[in-house]
Order: C-alpha cells, then structure tokens, then sequence
C-alpha cells in the first residue's frame, strides 16, 4: 500500500514537472530542422551558447525555441539546464535507475520506430513468412550477380597500424 503511494506520487511529481518549460545551451552550431530527421528542410540555424527553450523530445532529436524561430536539432547538440533546486529529477532518477552522474541513458534505436511501437511489436506469422519466400541461394544470388556483370573479389582483413 505504501508502495504503491509512493509510486504514485513519484509518477504525479514527474509529469507535473515535465510539464514545466525546460532551458538548455547550445553546445555546438547546427541547423533548425522543419521535423526530426537528419533529412528534413532546414528552417534556421543555431548557434553555439544560445539559450533555448526545449519544446519537445522525439526519438534523439529535440524541438527548440530561440530566438523566434522553432525547429527540431539532435538531442546532443542541446545542454539541458538543471531546474535549480527542484529535487524531482534526482528522485525520478533513483526510482526509475537513470540516476548517476551525467545522468546519460544509452539506448540502441531502429529509425523509423517509436518507443511505443516497439512496446506494441507483435509477431506477425504472416509477414515472416512473406518476407522468407524473398530468399534465394547461394547459387541464384550468383547468377543474378554475373548477369549484372558482379564479380567476386577476396579482400584480406585489415590489420592496422602496429602499435608502438
């Protein structure tokens, strides 16, 4: 029972929190994006130490405000400011194990899927089973090579430098 209060607490004090407007510095010159892809318009730029309001947060890219004008950056060109003296952070950190020193969470992502979609990910026989009958051999993949005039060629393995 406590536990549960005190998770729901917690949970109430974090949204309450991140509803707040969040600041940062920019840390390096980059490019206002009109969404969050590398190949996305261009709709501004940055510059480095120019404070900005953060809007929103998608995948690795952030929506900022600065100077009137909004657009998406990479989540590391931004340096969010500490919300001096609000301890929500620190105990959201412990509870949820985010917690440390530079309060860095490492995550792999695969472009093009939300947090939420792979949460929802499902197996799909169908799909699978579509997407095996694409498979050729050794053989087939070889002949559409030479008709395409493909060649095999061996490279050796790169050794490097020898160290001093």
């Amino acid at each position: 029972m406590i536990k549960n209060s005190l998770l729901g607490l917690l949970t109430a004090l974090a949204c309450s929190s991140a509803m707040a407007a969040e600041t940062g510095v920019v840390l390096k010159p980059d490019q206002l994006r009109a969404d969050a892809f590398s190949d996305a318009k261009v709709v501004g730029n940055v510059n480095k130490n120019d404070a900005v309001d953060i809007l929103n947060k998608k995948g690795a890219w952030l929506q900022i405000k600065s100077a009137g004008k909004t657009g998406w950056v990479r989540l590391l060109t931004v340096k969010r400011n500490s919300a001096g003296g609000n301890n929500v952070a620190g105990v959201v950190g412990v509870a949820t194990g985010r917690s440390g020193t530079g309060k860095v969470v490492s995550t792999t992502g695969i472009r093009g899927l939300s947090a939420e979609d792979l949460k929802t990910a499902q197996f799909n026989e169908a799909e699978t089973k579509k997407m095996e009958s694409y498979t050729v051999s050794a053989d087939e993949a070889k002949q559409f090579a030479a008709s395409g005039g493909l060649s095999s060629r061996q490279y050796p393995y790169f050794q490097g430098a020898s160290q001093p």
